[in-house]
């Protein structure tokens, strides 16, 4: 007779992500409940009998005593649940837990999201745009590769050097757009409306799509957007403003920056920014139903809208630059 016995086993969480676990099962020899007990009177020949029978029947352990279970990532649920958390905005794994992992991603060509895609199951291959844009952008994903992995230090080592990588490409993309400025004539305004504030918000911008597509709502998107300016703002200019003040007055020097087309272009973007806003505002309608998205009309009418906004800004502060419009 063959017995089953269904054991519960229970995982503990320990929050961490881990692509191989295991842990074992052992069995121990088994207590058998006997209908007798040792020491007691004798047993007659039918009871004896009885028990040399039972005696053969006992419950033993067989040849494998010892289970090893083997928990490993399912690359099938993985993809699974992935799609799943874009639809339903639900965060399983953030980040990459080693170096390995980082650079196995950063040198894969990776294909393009599609819903038609998720909705189908199939695995989408990568497209020439996807190769395209792979090559053209490979430099970059190996660099950042080197940022720690966000297991390391509870995820403030991947903090402070992404900061600091940040800072560096900022920087770089800083002085990059203004020797461009330099050499083809342009004013340092223009420059820095055109090229510096492009090539810095370019990262803001798709944060905030991804951001767009896992979060339930708007606010992450939008906040991200504002948040990052006002980091921009208050730290990047109160830091650089507060260093050259403490600077001059060391060495006795009054310091004073000439505020140049600056109050032109805070108030034309001003004007741009109350049109934003009641735009989102506008869009709250349920015809449309929010901020971002909605139907492809309104979407493709709101995203152009936006575009303009920007290139009448850039227009205008240029004009304004050259003094063919008159600034105050």
């Amino acid at each position: 007779m063959v017995a089953r016995k269904t054991i519960s086993v229970r995982i503990l969480d320990r929050e961490e992500y881990d692509k191989h676990s295991y842990f074992y099962v052992e069995l121990q020899e088994p207590e058998w409940k006997r209908p007798w007990t040792e020491g007691e009177e004798p047993l007659s020949v039918k009871e004896e009998e009885e028990r040399r029978i039972a005696e053969m029947g006992r419950p033993m352990l067989g040849e494998h005593t010892k289970l090893e279970v083997v928990i490993e990532e399912s690359y099938e649920f993985k993809n699974t649940v992935d799609k799943l958390i874009k639809k339903t905005n639900l965060a399983l794994l953030v980040g990459t837990n080693s170096w390995r992992d980082q650079f196995i991603e950063a040198i894969t060509v990776s294909a393009g999201e599609d819903d038609d895609d998720d909705e189908c199951g199939e695995e989408k291959l990568p497209s020439c745009f996807d190769y395209v844009m792979h090559f053209l952008t490979v430099f970059w994903k190996v660099l950042f590769a080197f940022v720690p992995p966000t297991d390391y230090w509870n995820g403030w080592a991947c903090f402070v050097v992404s900061i600091c990588m940040i800072g560096l490409l900022t920087a770089f993309i800083g002085d990059l757009a203004s020797h461009f400025g330099c050499t083809i004539g342009l004013k340092d305004s223009v420059t820095a409306v055109v090229f510096v504030a492009l090539g810095t918000s370019v990262p803001d911008t798709f944060a905030s799509k991804v951001a767009a597509i896992q979060d339930q709502y708007a606010d992450a998107s939008i906040g991200n957007v504002t948040g990052s300016n006002a980091v921009n703002v208050f730290l990047g200019i109160g830091v650089a403003w507060s260093i050259a003040a403490i600077y001059h007055h060391i060495h006795g020097k009054k310091f004073e920056v000439d505020p140049g087309t600056l109050a032109f272009s805070v108030t034309l973007f001003t004007i741009f920014a109350f049109i934003a806003v009641g735009v989102l505002m506008y869009r709250r309608r349920p015809e449309i139903g929010g901020e971002l998205g909605g139907p492809r009309t309104p979407k493709i009418v709101t995203s152009m809208l936006f575009f303009s906004l920007w290139l009448m800004y850039i227009l205008f502060s240029s004009l304004e630059a050259y003094c063919h419009v008159k600034g105050f």
